[in-house]
This record gives structure tokens, sequence and C-alpha cells, in this order.
């Protein structure tokens, strides 16, 4: 079931990348006049609890979630005024690496680099020979760099009578390993790619040990292990595992024990951050402790300098008591905005950046008779009616057309020209984006 489940997941991030590649993404100035919606993600809701993002889209192709999507569990707010509703979500567990699993769990033997106890395991059999593989390196880098609860694994996989120096290549590698520098002949394999690709094989090895040699490394000690016959031995271990294994093609790329087929940043290093948000997500919802008849001001401590925020907890009591649970936990600490559009809204709140995440349950909207008519509101995004999380936007200008389908929660009282500045970044518009701003933290101030 979970080997479905997660092959699933796959497939629909692979029709989500379809779905925005052939309709046209919103500009600002589109925007302002566009209703916000987003896709349908039932299997992916159920599989990652992915459906938190403010994003605008034609109504024509794009629909609310499924009511099913989620297993509702009434709460009742301890609170006179109308009865409001959450619901938590039941999500099927991220398989371990090696849990019902064809591939080998990581052990010892491996070579691997970051926290053992990392949320995801990333495994690639790769060769350095190969393009594809000098590709995906590049990815690579990029996620280990941006994801520190992220391990790699990497399984040299020779293309023996496929390409002239891989398994030349792979025998650097391994005699490497003896001076306790496989990572520094990994690096400098693929940095290095296209000065020795195109290379005689018979000069390879010249190439390499001289290399080599320049980032410290024993050239003599290296050129002995390239030649001893038990790292051949070794190689020739990995080609009949891989073997037994049927890999067709490289590059190979597991996450936790899974197969995972779209091999490019952003879909990786999403998927990366929905796994990871799974270990801090809420199995229920957050017990109601807000009194209406207080004053709650929250300070969004950022990159750039302080928001304050006035909280409404008589206009939307569970919207406030689920930013003031959340800010309490350290939810929000060091979660990035991840979309700001100029002269439009700041959206932040999701701790994996994908704009998919949510904190474990759904409370329902909060529709009073705040709107959207000034620069400062803050509301809550949604992915439909009744479906509010973690995320919340902040808006630069009137924004009419989002009235009654946004629960409005607050108003900025000072620093609302520091979420302007905040660095202009949209997800949805492709991978090169710009890192965006951070949360220091949230404090809340009860009066």
């Amino acid at each position: 079931m979970k080997q479905i489940l997660f092959f699933l997941t796959n497939v629909q991030i692979m029709l989500d990348a379809e779905k925005r590649r052939r309709t046209q993404i919103f500009s600002f100035e589109s925007a302002k006049s566009a209703s916000f919606c987003v896709p349908n993600w039932t299997i992916l809701l159920i599989i990652t609890a992915s459906v938190f993002i403010l994003s605008a889209c034609s109504s024509e192709t794009e629909s609310p979630p499924t009511p099913t999507a989620v297993i509702a569990t009434p709460f009742i707010a301890n609170t006179p005024t109308p009865v409001y509703g959450c619901s938590s979500i039941s999500t099927e567990p991220t398989p371990a690496l090696g849990t019902g699993s064809i591939f080998p769990s990581v052990s010892s033997a491996d070579f691997s680099i970051g926290p053992a106890d990392a949320s995801v395991t990333l495994v690639e059999y790769c060769d350095f020979q190969s393009a594809g593989c000098k590709g995906m390196a590049t990815i690579v880098n990029e996620l280990v760099n941006n994801h520190a609860d992220l391990r790699f694994v990497f399984r040299p996989l020779p293309l023996i009578g496929i390409l002239d120096k891989s398994d030349k290549a792979i025998l650097a590698a391994l005699a490497a390993e003896e001076q306790g520098q496989f990572w520094g002949m990994y690096n400098l394999l693929f940095d290095k790619y296209d000065q020795w690709v195109n290379l005689d094989a018979g000069k390879f090895e010249a190439w390499v040990v001289k290399e080599a040699s320049v980032l410290g490394m024993d050239g003599n000690q290296l050129t002995a292990a390239i030649n001893a016959p038990e790292t051949t031995t070794r190689m020739m271990s990995m080609v009949d595992a891989a073997r037994q294994l049927n890999i067709a093609a490289v590059p190979l790329v597991l996450m936790n024990g899974e197969q995972f087929y779209l091999l490019d940043y952003k879909n990786m290093s999403d998927t990366i951050g929905l796994i990871a948000l799974g270990a801090k997500q809420f199995t229920e919802c957050p017990p109601f402790n807000i009194d209406s008849s207080k004053q709650y001001i929250a300070t969004i401590q950022t990159e750039k300098g302080d928001i304050v925020i006035e909280l409404y907890p008589d206009k939307a009591p569970l919207a406030v008591n689920s930013f003031v649970f959340l800010a309490r936990e350290g939810w929000f600490n060091g979660v990035t905005f991840h979309r700001v559009i100029p002269g439009f809204a700041a959206q932040a709140g999701d701790p994996s950046g994908t704009g998919r995440g949510n904190p474990g349950y759904f409370f329902k909207n909060e529709i009073s008779n705040l709107l959207f008519d000034r620069p400062g509101m803050v509301g809550m995004a949604n992915s439909g009616p009744d479906t509010n999380g973690s995320q919340f936007f902040i808006a630069f200008a009137p924004a009419p057309h989002l009235d009654g389908a946004y629960t409005i929660f607050g108003f900025v009282l000072s620093g609302l020209d520091v979420a302007e500045n905040l660095t202009p970044r949209d997800p949805a518009q492709g991978t090169l984006q710009p890192p965006g701003d951070k949360i220091i933290g949230v404090t809340i101030v009860e009066k």
C-alpha cells in the first residue's frame, strides 16, 4: 500500500507539473483581477497533506479539493458564539528506506552524507561519466545545501562497455576512499567533468592522480589503490548487485526507499520539504484557549524587520486561536515567505516552503463584515472552503475579489513597509526563484 501511495504522489506531482506548463501562470497584473483557487489535489492531500497555497488561476481549469480528502474530527470552540469546526488530517506514514523496498537498506558500506536520522534519505545509483549523472550531481548539491534534514547516499554503478572511462572513474573514487576522500573525488569528477569526459581512456589515470594531488591526496597511494585487484573486485560486486536489481538506466533515484521519477530540482525539493514537514505536523486540532474579549498582538520578526499585527479574536476566533497556538509552538520559526507578489500580497506559514504544507489540521472559514478594502489586511490562505491551516497572507492593496472566500483575522499595525520590502518571488513561475526572506520568530502579547 505504501509503495502505491508513494507512486501516486509522483504521478500527481507530474500531473501538476504538466498542468503548470500548459496553463498560463498569472502575473501581478492578472492577479489583481483573478479569483484565487488551487488545483484538486485529492491524492496528494492524503499522502503529504499538501493543499495550502494562495495562488491565482482560472476557475475554468481549477476546482477546490473534494470534501472526502480528509477525515473530519468535530471540534467545538468553548465560546457562546456560533459553532466553529476543525478537522484533523489522517495521512499515510512516509515509508522508511528498505521497508517494503526491493532496494537494500543504507548500511555502513554506503557512501553517505547528512544526518543518519534525517526525515528523508535520497539514494542515487549513478555513474561518474554519464551526462545525466553529472546533471543530477548539480541538483543533489542544491538539495543538500537547502535541506538540513536530508541524507544523501551515492551508490556507484559502472556502465562498463557503454562508457569508456566509467570503470576507471569509479576505481578512482573507491581508491580515494582509502584516504577518506571519496566525497573529495566525487566532487572532483563532477566539478571537472568537462576536462576528462572526452579524454583518451589511457590518459585518465594520469589526469585524475594529478588533480587529486592538487587537492591534497597522496598520488602514489591513490595510484596503487586504483590498480589493486581488490578495488576492481569491489567495483564488480557493485555491477553484480545492480544486475540483480534489474537497473535499466541511470540516474536511478530513491526517496525513502521508493523510486522517484520526476528528477528536477523543484519537484524533488518540494517532495523532500513535504516529507520533512510530516515530522512537525500535529495529529489533532489545537486546544481552544482564545478569549474573544482580550486583545492579541502578534509581532512577526523577519530578516527585513518586524511586522506587528493586531489579531481579531472576536471576528475569527478559530484563525486567531490557531495562529497563536502555532506561534507559541515555534511553527513559524525559520519559515520562508515563499510567495511575495509586489502590489498584491506576501504569503508564509508553510515550513516546507512549497506552498502545499499545512499543520495537520483544517479549520472552517470565518467570514465576517471585514473586507479586503485596504492595505495591511491579514487573511488565511486556503484551498477552498473550510481548509484553513497555517498559511496566511498580508495584502498590499485592496483586493475585493477575495472578499467572502478568505478569513480575515488581523491587520498590520506597523511594518507594512517591511512586508512590502520582502524579496519578490512566485514559485509557480518556475524553479529559478531567489531565496525567500525568513521569519525569525513570532511573539504574542495578550492584553
